[in-house]
């Protein structure tokens, strides 16, 4: 999905996804957190997917290197 967003130009964070979740934790407690979700069979795929930086704005990394900002959603996501 990332992939086929990234190439049509769509922002995938912007699609209703249920059945996901995003945590933010302190650094402190990333492998732990990581280590207690891994036990569960839904969550083992778990894993760290970004940091919390003094920018002012998220930038996202792709999967083909690209690095760009993400913008607000316009809208409701869509389903």
């Amino acid at each position: 999905v990332r992939g086929v967003c990234e190439l049509l130009g769509l922002e995938a964070l912007n699609f209703a996804n249920e059945g996901k979740i995003v945590l933010v934790v302190s650094p402190q407690a990333e492998k732990q957190v990581l280590e207690a979700l891994h036990q569960h069979t839904l969550g083992q795929d778990a894993c760290t997917i970004g940091e919390v930086t003094e920018e002012r704005y998220i930038r996202l990394t792709g999967i083909f290197g690209t690095s760009r900002i993400l913008d607000l959603p316009y809208n409701e996501p869509l389903p």
